[in-house]
């Protein structure tokens, strides 16, 4: 497969120091990602380009890595420094509080980092308590959550959306109700149910929320829940979320450092490759750069 002429994006990726992320910190916890001691540890932009050297990544997007929720502008501040010595990342999804009362004093000084294209409150729920983020499964309904998620239209900026099959009958709403706003589903709906049932249940909630035209997909983070990079399950997920979203609504991410728990950039990189290798240049050109480039606003 040829790279797109224009480059190709990495849709979803962290670095971080480890003193700032408090569950980076504290002492080794169940998490959806399983054991991460390798990177209880700094994750530098120079160790982020380094992986990514040999895969033809152009530029990146920045993802929010749960720092202490009071500390969303420092976090802010530590990526736009990196990107201001470097030249990299090229956009910030950044951190807010959706169930605030008003969350417009927290954009407004958001809005003061020109490279903040997003905002990223995570509103996954679990049976499963190594699963569970939020605070309750139907969040997404929260008529403040709703309220203030709407607010992101008059900056422009996409609403990261990370929920699991059973809450995405809310997050259908949620989109309906915040027409003005781009939601970007994380990690392809996180199919963690690899039953029939389960996958039947992924695969419905998917294609309702595919019917909200302000819904894109991002192919990332596959290997959350197998702690493996497995190129035919990757090929599944692409397949039915590009048939389900169409490819011109589907973005590559790389979920970096935490797929580098069990797999070197490059090996990741040519799973996705391989899985897109039957698609049109114009397919391939859509998920590796044009999608993220339109909804991250990447000059």
């Amino acid at each position: 497969m040829t790279k797109p002429a224009s480059g190709c994006v990495d849709a979803h990726h962290h670095i971080w120091r480890q003193q700032d992320l408090p569950w980076l910190l504290g002492p080794m916890l169940p998490r959806i990602f399983g054991p991460y001691e390798p990177i209880r540890r700094d994750y530098t932009i120079a160790e982020y380009l380094a992986d990514v050297s040999a895969a033809g990544i152009t530029r990146s997007v920045y993802v929010q890595a749960n720092w202490a929720p009071a500390r969303f502008l420092d976090e802010v501040r530590y990526v736009s420094d990196a990107a201001r010595e470097t030249g990299w990342p090229h956009a910030i999804v950044a951190y807010a509080d959706f169930t605030a009362e008003d969350v417009r004093s927290q954009l407004e000084q958001l809005a003061a980092f020109p490279l903040v294209r997003g905002v990223r409150m995570q509103l996954h729920w679990h049976d499963n308590p190594q699963y569970r983020f939020a605070s309750g499964a139907d969040l997404a309904r929260d008529p403040t959550l709703r309220r203030n998620i709407a607010r992101l239209s008059e900056y422009g900026w996409a609403f990261d959306l990370q929920v699991f099959a059973p809450q995405m009958a809310g997050a259908a709403e949620l989109a309906d109700a915040c027409p003005g706003v781009s939601f970007v589903l994380q990690h392809a709906g996180m199919l963690e149910d690899l039953s029939p049932a389960g996958i039947e249940s992924w695969r419905a909630g998917m294609a309702l929320l595919a019917q909200r035209p302000n819904v894109v997909a991002k192919l990332s983070g596959l290997g959350t829940f197998l702690h493996r990079n497995d190129p035919a399950h990757i090929g599944f997920v692409v397949g039915e979320t590009v048939r389900l979203f169409g490819a011109g609504r589907c973005m590559f991410g790389s979920n970096f450092p935490i797929e580098k728990l069990w797999t070197r950039y490059e090996a990741l990189f040519d799973a996705y490759r391989a899985a897109t290798q039957s698609l049109s240049a114009a397919d391939r050109q859509a998920i590796f750069h044009d999608t993220a480039a339109g909804i991250y606003r990447l000059a």
